[in-house]
C-alpha cells in the first residue's frame, strides 16, 4: 500500500482520475473492435480499420492541439484569477473553423474517398464526418476541464465515452448488425453524449474576463497542429500504408490494426499522464521552478520507459495468440512483428513526454521540426524494397526513435538548468499569464 502511495506521488496531480477514465475508454475500444471483428465481413472490418486510423490520425492531429492550447491559456487565467469565458468562446470558434475546413473537402470528395478507402461504402464517409464533429466538441470541453484542473470531471467524461462505446458495440453485436457504418457511428455518438453529460463542470467556471485576441490564441496553433498531425501520422499510418501498398489483402490490414492496438496498450496509461503533465511542466516554467521541471520530466520519462518495456514483453509473448482470439484476425503477426510495434510505441511515448517539455517553454517550431524529421524517416523506410508488413513496422519504430532523440536534444539545449533552489510556493505567480501565452519560437 505504501509503495503504491509513493508511486502515485511521483505522478502529476490529476493522473489517477484521468487514468481511470482512460482505462475504461481503452477497454471499450477493445470491445468495440473485437465485436466488429467478429460480426463484420473482412472487407467491412478493413473499412472500419481504415476509418479508425483516419479518425485517430487526422482527427486527433487537427483537434488535440485545440485542447492543448485551451489548457495552456485557461490554466494561465486560473492562476491569475481572470475569467476564462473569452478564451473558451474563441477556442470553440477555432474548433468550428477547423471542422468546417475538413468537412467541405470531405463532402466534395466523398465518392472517390469511399471507392478508394471504404470499398465503395459512402456511408463510411458520413461516419468519418461525424467522428470529426465529435472530436471538435470534446477538444473544447476537455481543454476547459483540464485547464481548470477538474481532472475528476475530465476522467468521468472519458469513462462515460468508453462505457457508451462498449454498450453500443455490444448492442450491435447482439442484434447481429453487419454494417460497418453503424459500428463507425459509435465514434460520433458516444463522445458527443459524454460531453453533454459533463456539461455542468465544463460551464461552471465560465466567467467574463479580459478579451483575448485571435493572435494570442492561435499564434502557436499552426505549428502545434503540424506537430500533432505528424505525430499521429507516425503512430497510425502503418495501417493505411499496408492498405495502400497491399491492395486486395484486407486480412493483413485488419491484423495490423489489431496488432497495433495490442502493442499500444501502454499508450492508454500514458495518456492519463500526458493530460496532467503539460499543466505541471508549464506551471513550473512559469514560476521559474526549473528544478521541479527537470524532476517531473525525468520521472515521466522513466515511467513511460518502464511501461513500454513491460507492455512490450507482454505483447511479444501473448500478442500472436491474442489477436486471433480477441479480434478474429488470422495468424499473420508473430513475435518479431510485436517487438517492432512495441519498440515504436515506447519511443513514441518518450517523444510525446519530451514534446510536452518543449511545448512548456514554447518551442513549438522545434517540436514541429522533430516530428518532420521522424516523418522523413518513416517515408524513406516505408518505400524501401521488401515485405510490406515489415517495412511499415520498422518505419513506425525507427521514425519514433528519431523524434525522441531530436526532442531530447531540443529540451537539453533550450530548457535552463536549475541554478539554485526553487522559489517559494507562490513566487512568480504574476508571470504565468505572460509566460504561457507568449510568443512561440
Amino acid at each position: 500500500m505504501k509503495l503504491a502511495t509513493r508511486a502515485l506521488a511521483l505522478l502529476p496531480s490529476g493522473t489517477l482520475p484521468v487514468g481511470i477514465g482512460l482505462g475504461v475508454l481503452g477497454v471499450a475500444s477493445y470491445v468495440h473492435l473485437a465485436v466488429a471483428g467478429h460480426e463484420l465481413s473482412k472487407p467491412g472490418d478493413a473499412a472500419l480499420s481504415v476509418l479508425w486510423v483516419i479518425v485517430f490520425c487526422l482527427g486527433l492531429g487537427l483537434f488535440f492541439p485545440i485542447e492543448q492550447e485551451l489548457i495552456r491559456h485557461v490554466a494561465a487565467r486560473a492562476v491569475t484569477g481572470e475569467g476564462i469565458a473569452p478564451v473558451v468562446r474563441r477556442g470553440a470558434v477555432l474548433a468550428g473553423i477547423i471542422l468546417l475546413a475538413v468537412l467541405v473537402p470531405l463532402a466534395a470528395a466523398a465518392r472517390p474517398l469511399a471507392d478508394k478507402l471504404f470499398g465503395g461504402d459512402i456511408g463510411m464517409v458520413a461516419a468519418l464526418a461525424g467522428a470529426f464533429l465529435a472530436l471538435a466538441v470534446v477538444s473544447v470541453s476537455r481543454g476547459v476541464l483540464a485547464g481548470m484542473g477538474r481532472f475528476h470531471a475530465y476522467g468521468a467524461q472519458l469513462g462515460i465515452d468508453g462505457g457508451l462505446r462498449a454498450v453500443f458495440a455490444g448492442a450491435l453485436g447482439i442484434s447481429g448488425m453487419r454494417s460497418p457504418v453503424m459500428f463507425g457511428l459509435i465514434l460520433t455518438v458516444a463522445p458527443v453524449l459524454s460531453a453533454v453529460l459533463t456539461l455542468g463542470p465544463t460551464l461552471r467556471d465560465l466567467r467574463p474576463g479580459p478579451a483575448i485576441t485571435w493572435m494570442q490564441l492561435s499564434r502557436g496553433l499552426g505549428l502545434l497542429i503540424g506537430s500533432s498531425l505528424l505525430a499521429q501520422l507516425v503512430v497510425n499510418v502503418a495501417v493505411i500504408n499496408a492498405d495502400l501498398l497491399s491492395p486486395g489483402h484486407p486480412a493483413v490490414v485488419a491484423a495490423l490494426l489489431d496488432g497495433m492496438v495490442v502493442a499500444r496498450v501502454p499508450l492508454f496509461v500514458f495518456a492519463s499522464l500526458q493530460a496532467a503533465l503539460l499543466p505541471g511542466l508549464a506551471g513550473a516554467i512559469a514560476a521559474g521552478q526549473f528544478r521541479h521541471f527537470w524532476r517531473l520530466l525525468a520521472r515521466a520519462s522513466a515511467i513511460v520507459a518502464g511501461m513500454g518495456l513491460a507492455g512490450g514483453l507482454l505483447a511479444v509473448i501473448f500478442g500472436p495468440w491474442l489477436i486471433p482470439v480477441l479480434f478474429g484476425a488470422r495468424h499473420i503477426l508473430g513475435p518479431a512483428d510485436f517487438a517492432l510495434l512495441a519498440t515504436g510505441t515506447t519511443c513514441y511515448m518518450l517523444a510525446m513526454v519530451l514534446g510536452q517539455g518543449a511545448m512548456a517553454v514554447r518551442r513549438h517550431r522545434d517540436q514541429l521540426l522533430a516530428w518532420a524529421a521522424g516523418a522523413v524517416v518513416l517515408a524513406v523506410i516505408t518505400f524501401l524494397p521488401g515485405e510490406v508488413k515489415l517495412r511499415v513496422e520498422a518505419a513506425y519504430a525507427l521514425s519514433s526513435l528519431t523524434v525522441a532523440l531530436v526532442l531530447g536534444l531540443v529540451v537539453l539545449l533550450r530548457v535552463p538548468r536549475p541554478g539554485g533552489p526553487d522559489p517559494e510556493p507562490g513566487a512568480g505567480q504574476a508571470a504565468p499569464a505572460a509566460s504561457l501565452t507568449g510568443e512561440t519560437r
